[in-house]
């Protein structure tokens, strides 16, 4: 059992997102979903939480009010393998009202912070040539989605 999971504190979409997530990723599924009875403090059938897992990682969400909204103070990083994945998780979590921020950063359309980034970036920026690494960061700081060639066309000037 995962002893630490985190733990997303929506307004009254716990559901949607829930279900959004499950169907971008792979390797997810939805775990659980309590509802509230009659006793409420919510409407009757309406979610109270779910627990579900992205990629083998489990989190929970929770229906709690509009006490609360996210932050880009936490964020999701993703490392993707491929311009495709990166494209295609761009595309969808920005999809409906998402919005797309600097170098891989974006929020999704409930205001959660995701970092969508491939993991060439991280060998790149690395290398031993200071000047190969300091191009590639500001190829990066160019950029909202990351391009993995553009980032390599950096890196080999």
């Amino acid at each position: 059992m995962q002893k630490i999971s985190p733990y997303l504190w929506f307004d009254n979409q716990a559901e949607e997102a829930v279900n959004l997530y499950v169907s971008i990723f792979k390797n997810s599924k939805v775990e659980s979903v309590v509802r509230y009875g009659e006793a409420g403090p919510g409407p009757a059938g309406a979610v109270m939480s779910a627990t579900f897992r992205l990629e083998g990682q489990r989190f929970m969400a929770l229906n709690g009010g509009p006490h609360f909204t996210f932050s880009p103070a936490i964020s999701f990083f993703v490392s993707c393998e491929t311009q495709q994945e990166v494209d295609e998780l761009w595309s969808k979590l920005t999809a409906d009202g998402g919005e797309e921020g600097r170098c891989g950063w974006l929020k999704d359309k409930f205001g959660v912070s995701w970092q969508i980034v491939p993991t060439v970036l991280g060998e790149l920026m690395q290398d031993k040539d200071a000047g190969k690494s300091q191009r590639v960061m500001q190829a990066m700081l160019q950029m909202n989605k990351l391009d993995i060639e553009r980032l390599k066309q950096a890196y080999h000037q």
